[in-house]
């Protein structure tokens, strides 16, 4: 096995066929590691300097830590923009990769890095089993609620009560003014939906929503279809009497759902078309098998009131040897 440090462009996209092939073979990977979600990304916003690690078993990858320099700091790519960041590394080698990968990481401290962070580990994440020499903290991150799903569970069994109720009045309003649907969005509509969620977010964020810069919505456009041909995608719209009402932006993988963005037209409002959209999402999931449904970060209210539970992320930051044995004195 090897490892190597890819800095060039060229060389990263073409890391994509055997990067399909681990993502697929690592049980914890989410939506969030796979090139369809981190290749946009990088082409999008590319901040700083590529310095991504990977494990080669032969012509076969068997690790792969998607980083990139900015100043001083190696940051995952994606950050920001993404949950559950993490690097992936094959099950069946990972006693021989995991130690290459934490080498790599040694020698990019040794050489004038000031830290290396890793900002939104869930308790699965593989990176909490890299141990390079190096002084290495760990601290409290964001919270991140999940509902979870037992298995031949109805939704009626696992949301609670209150939030079901509330449910059923979107819906009996949405019926009287002229009925609903919800339907999952497919090529080639989804410029023309993106661009609606876009607007709805516009009109109620003004210049502070998550869409207002332009590179972000270029990574939107980028990753959707790359994430509906790996079956990733779930972009749902709500139509109530016929008019668009709301639009959510989900992803699914390994029976897990996640709730990523979603927006609504506040001309409707009053039929709350951001609960029918997530109790559609939901029903979704437990349709597909899902064992939980993320809310990603966030405490939100309206979170718990669906029946997720709290779970706190884990941000690791790794900085150079000489600092440790500093502190150690």
């Amino acid at each position: 096995m090897r490892l190597e440090l890819v800095e060039q462009e060229a060389e990263f996209r073409a890391l994509e066929p055997e990067w399909w092939d681990l993502w697929a073979r690592t049980p914890s990977a989410t939506p969030f590691q796979s090139p369809a979600w981190l290749i946009p990304w990088w082409q999008a916003f590319h901040p700083g300097r590529l310095n991504v690690l990977a494990v080669w078993d032969a012509e076969r990858l068997a690790g792969l830590a998607p980083f990139y320099i900015e100043g001083r700091r190696a940051l995952p790519i994606g950050i920001s923009l993404s949950d559950y960041l993490d690097v992936l590394i094959d099950p069946q080698r990972f006693d021989e990769a995991a130690p290459l990968l934490s080498e790599g990481i040694e020698e990019c401290l040794a050489s004038g890095l000031e830290e290396w962070e890793m900002p939104d580990l869930d308790a699965q994440a593989q990176a909490h089993a890299l141990q390079p020499d190096a002084m290495i903290e760990s601290h409290p991150a964001e919270i991140s609620p999940v509902l979870r799903i037992p298995k031949r569970r109805r939704m009626a069994a696992i949301v609670p009560q209150p939030k079901l109720r509330k449910l059923r009045m979107a819906r009996h309003r949405a019926d009287r003014a002229g009925g609903y649907e919800i339907e999952r969005c497919r090529e080639p509509s989804f410029c023309e939906i993106f661009a609606a969620l876009a607007d709805m977010h516009a009109a109620r964020w003004r210049e502070h929503g998550v869409l207002a810069d332009d590179r972000v919505c270029e990574f939107h456009l980028e990753s959707l279809p790359r994430l509906d041909r790996a079956g990733l995608l779930r972009l749902l719209v709500c139509r109530i009497g016929g008019r668009l009402a709301g639009i959510y932006h989900g992803l699914a993988a390994r029976r897990c759902a996640y709730a990523y963005l979603s927006g609504f037209d506040p001309a409707f409002a009053f039929f709350s078309p951001g609960t029918l959209l997530i109790g559609a999402a939901i029903e979704d999931a437990i349709e597909g098998g899902a064992e939980e449904f993320h809310f990603l970060r966030g405490n939100e209210t309206y979170k718990y009131e669906w029946g997720a539970r709290e779970q706190r992320n884990i941000r690791r930051v790794f900085r150079p040897a000489l600092v440790r044995s500093l502190a150690l004195r």
